[in-house]
């Protein structure tokens, strides 16, 4: 194997992102919440795994990712990590503060995301914010915990905007995005997701930093991109905005897969007697 074919091998790094975006190399993100699942996503060679809060909705059936507790994120976590660690151990693991775990104070929030990283062993955390919670970055990545940074249409602000449209077209917001993403930046964030904004700006955000850009509803020009695995899978027919390409459809698969076993067993045709002892 050459040197470069070990390098790609390696488990992924915040040096290893950093220099994807240095070469121009595109990076791969995708959300993981159970063991089986995070195996397949490693074996398939994505870049980073994120375990996000959108287990609140994908998973527990909220609607919002507002619901989801520490202690469920830390499950989630903890199945994800294992898989991939039992697979390749080729993808960083990246977890979701949930809601009011970080933004009560510095101290909490360095006292949460220790916690994440001692029960489970992941690579980072992603909060949501901008200069808002800039000194809580500061002190989380201070004590040597990466952090990943979300700006745009963040979720566990939901009320706030009171709609999931795209966010900083105007003028104001999108001055504040670009100075939001510098000072994550300079608190020590090692890359940030921007959620939902104009395709331009994205690229005006990625061209100003030297950290990478995650882009999910933001345009090609973000250093990577991130979508949640059920939407890619086709998994959840009522959710398809514009930003998300269904590679398949296992929603209608998985269906007819059970509509089969539930007929072959009132018909008494499972199992047979080679699937019997």
């Amino acid at each position: 194997m050459n040197s470069r074919a070990q390098h790609k091998a390696s488990h992924v790094t915040t040096r290893r992102l950093l220099d994807m975006k240095q070469g121009g190399e595109k990076i791969s993100v995708l959300t993981a919440y159970d063991y089986t699942m995070a195996r397949i996503l490693d074996r398939a060679g994505v870049d980073v795994i994120l375990v996000g809060d959108s287990a609140s909705n994908v998973f527990s059936g909220h609607s919002t990712t507002l619901p989801i507790t520490i202690d469920e994120m830390i499950y989630h976590a903890k199945a994800v990590v294992r898989g991939v660690k039992d697979e390749t151990n080729r993808a960083m693991v990246v977890i979701d503060m949930p809601f009011m775990s970080y933004q009560l104070s510095g101290e909490e929030a360095l006292r949460n995301a220790g916690k994440i990283m001692k029960e489970h062993e992941c690579d980072a955390v992603k909060l949501e914010g901008g200069s808002i919670i800039a000194e809580t970055v500061k002190r989380i990545t201070d004590v040597g915990i990466p952090v990943m940074g979300h700006l745009g249409l963040m979720p566990q602000s939901i009320y706030k905007y009171g709609s999931y449209k795209v966010r900083a077209q105007e003028g104001m917001e999108a001055a504040q995005l670009l100075e939001d993403a510098r000072v994550l930046e300079e608190a020590g964030a090692f890359a940030i997701v921007l959620e939902k904004i104009p395709s331009a700006l994205a690229a005006e955000v990625t061209s100003s930093l030297t950290i990478p850009t995650i882009g999910i509803g933001a345009g090609a020009e973000c250093d990577g991109q991130v979508l949640v695995i059920n939407d890619i899978l086709g998994l959840n027919r009522e959710f398809h905005p514009r930003f998300v390409r269904r590679y398949t459809d296992l929603n209608t698969v998985i269906e007819n897969v059970v509509r089969q076993y539930v007929h072959d067993v009132r018909e008494k045709e499972f199992p047979t007697a080679d699937e019997s002892y």
